[in-house]
C-alpha cells in the first residue's frame, strides 16, 4: 500500500470498527494488545503517561492536559479517539496530528502481523500511538480511554496519575446497565500506587473507587474536596472561572476556550490533576497552566465541544451523545438568547432513546438525519421514536440534507444546534466546515 489514503482503507475494510459495527467489534479484553506491543518491543513501557476515563468530559479533560502539559515545555503526545474529520487526530504530538507517512510505513511494515494476530480497528490504533510516542521519544503522553477502562486496550499502560472524569449511563450493552456497573468499568484503570483523581464526587458512587483504590493502595482525590468552583462566567474569550482551594483558602481565577457550561466540572478533574503531577515532580508553573487551558483548541486541534461553527447564520455543534451529555447541551441552550430553535439530529441505533428523547425541547424544529454508517440509527425511525415524545420535525436522506433545510427555514435570530451523535457532527464538519 503506497498511500495514506489506500492504508486508512485497509484499516476501515479489514478490522472490526466499533464506529460502524458496535459492541461486536471490541475484543472483550487486552490480550491482543499485549500481542501487537510485544511484537513493536513494547512501546508502552517506554514513555510516561497520564490515563483518563469517565462517560463524559475525557475527550475535553485529556486536551485540556495535554495543552497545559506542553505550554509547560513537555513533549506531549496525546491519544483520543474517535476522530471527527481525519484519522490522524487520534495521534497527535504538541498539537501536530502524526505524519501521514508515519501512518503508512507503520502499516506496511506491519501488515503481516496485523493479519496474524486480527486484532480491531481500535487496537491497531492504539499500537500505533504508542509506537509513536516512544520513538519519537515523548516525555509524557496523555491517553484517553476508548470505551469503559477495565478491558479497553489503552488499559496496558502503568501511568503517572490516573483521572476519572464523570460516570453517567452510556454503551450499558457493553459495560454494565446500573451507574455502580459502568463506574467498577472505568475504576479499572486504577493501578498499584498510583495516584488517580475523580473530577466529581457522585455520593452513590464513591464507595466504587475508594474501595478499588483501596485495594490497590493507590491515592484517590476527589477534586471537589480540594477545589471548589466559586463562579463560572462565560465571555467572549471563553469560560472565565473563579476556584477555591479548600486547604489554603486561595482563590484562582482561570480561563478555559472551552465554553461549555460541563467544563466547570472538568476543569476542577484537570486543576487537580495538575497538583498531583507538581507533587510528583513536574514543573507546571501557574502562568503556563493558565496559557495551556486558554489555548486548548489552538495547541491541541480539539473540535465540536459546543463549538460556534458560524455566527450568521448561527450554528453551534455538540457532541454529546447520551443522557448526561444532552443535559449539558440543554443547559447551555437555556442561557442563548434566539428567537426559533432547529435542531439536526441523529443516533445510532444501539443507544437507548427512551432517556434522551423526552429531554429535548418541544418547541424546537427538528431535521432527523442518519450519519453515513451502518450502526446510525435510520432517519425514519428516529422521525417516528421522536414523534412519541412530541418531537416535531421531518427526516432526511443525509446530514447535509437536514442542514440545508434547516438553512432554508432559518431566520434572523434563529439558532440551529447539530448534535445527537458524534458522528453527526464529523460528517457535518468534514463536509461543510
Amino acid at each position: 500500500m503506497k498511500t495514506f489514503t489506500e492504508v486508512i482503507e485497509y484499516l476501515y475494510a479489514r478490522l472490526p470498527m466499533f464506529t460502524r459495527d458496535g459492541a461486536s467489534a471490541i475484543n472483550p479484553d487486552v490480550d491482543k494488545t499485549l500481542l501487537l506491543c510485544e511484537a513493536l518491543g513494547n512501546p508502552h513501557k517506554k514513555f510516561k503517561s497520564i490515563h483518563i476515563a469517565g462517560t463524559n468530559g475525557k475527550g475535553s479533560s485529556s486536551h485540556m492536559l495535554a495543552s497545559v502539559l506542553a505550554a509547560s515545555g513537555y513533549k506531549t503526545g496525546l491519544y483520543t479517539s474517535p476522530h471527527l474529520v481525519d484519522f490522524r487526530e487520534r495521534i497527535r504530538l504538541d498539537g501536530a496530528m502524526i505524519p501521514q507517512q508515519q501512518v503508512v510505513d507503520f502499516v506496511n511494515k506491519h501488515q503481516a502481523l496485523i493479519e496474524e494476530i486480527q486484532p480491531s480497528f481500535f487496537e491497531v490504533t492504539v499500537a500505533l500511538a504508542f509506537d509513536y510516542f516512544a520513538n519519537e521519544k515523548v516525555d509524557i503522553a496523555v491517553i484517553e480511554v476508548g470505551l469503559g477502562g477495565r478491558l479497553d486496550s489503552t488499559n496496558i499502560i502503568s501511568p503517572e496519575l490516573c483521572l476519572i472524569s464523570n460516570i453517567g449511563m452510556d454503551h450499558m450493552n457493553v459495560l454494565g446497565d446500573t451507574l455502580e456497573e459502568i463506574a467498577g468499568e472505568k475504576a479499572g484503570i486504577i493501578k498499584a500506587n498510583t495516584p488517580v483523581v475523580i473530577s466529581e464526587k457522585q455520593a452513590d458512587l464513591q464507595h466504587v473507587f475508594i474501595e478499588k483504590a483501596a485495594a490497590m493502595q493507590a491515592e484517590l482525590t476527589f477534586a471537589t474536596d480540594v477545589l471548589e468552583l466559586v463562579r463560572a462566567d462565560r465571555t467572549t474569550e471563553g469560560l472565565q472561572v473563579e476556584v477555591l482551594n479548600k486547604a489554603t483558602q486561595e482563590k484562582q481565577q482561570w480561563l478555559c476556550d472551552l465554553t461549555g457550561t460541563y467544563q466547570q466540572k472538568n476543569i476542577l478533574g484537570v486543576l487537580t490533576s495538575t497538583q498531583k503531577l507538581k507533587e510528583l515532580g513536574y514543573v507546571l508553573p501557574d502562568e503556563k497552566v493558565a496559557y495551556g487551558l486558554s489555548h486548548v483548541q489552538e495547541s491541541t486541534g480539539l473540535r465540536g465541544r459546543w463549538q460556534t461553527l458560524q455566527k450568521s447564520p448561527w450554528v453551534i455543534c455538540d457532541t454529546g451523545h447520551n443522557e448526561d451529555g444532552i443535559k449539558e447541551v440543554l443547559k447551555n441552550l437555556q442561557i442563548l438568547n434566539f428567537q426559533k430553535l432547529h435542531i439536526i439530529f441523529g443516533a445510532m441505533k444501539d443507544k437507548d432513546l427512551s432517556h434522551i428523547l423526552p429531554l429535548l425541547p418541544k418547541n424546537a424544529q427538528y431535521y432527523f438525519a442518519a450519519p453515513d454508517m451502518p450502526r446510525a440509527m435510520p432517519a425514519d425511525q428516529l422521525k417516528q421514536l421522536a414523534s412519541g415524545f412530541d418531537l416535531k420535525g421531518n427526516h432526511y436522506e443525509s446530514i447535509e440534507q437536514a442542514f440545508d433545510a434547516a438553512l432554508q427555514q432559518y431566520q434572523e435570530n434563529d439558532l440551529i444546534f447539530v448534535g445527537g451523535s458524534t458522528f453527526v457532527v464529523a460528517e457535518l464538519l468534514t463536509n461543510r466546515f
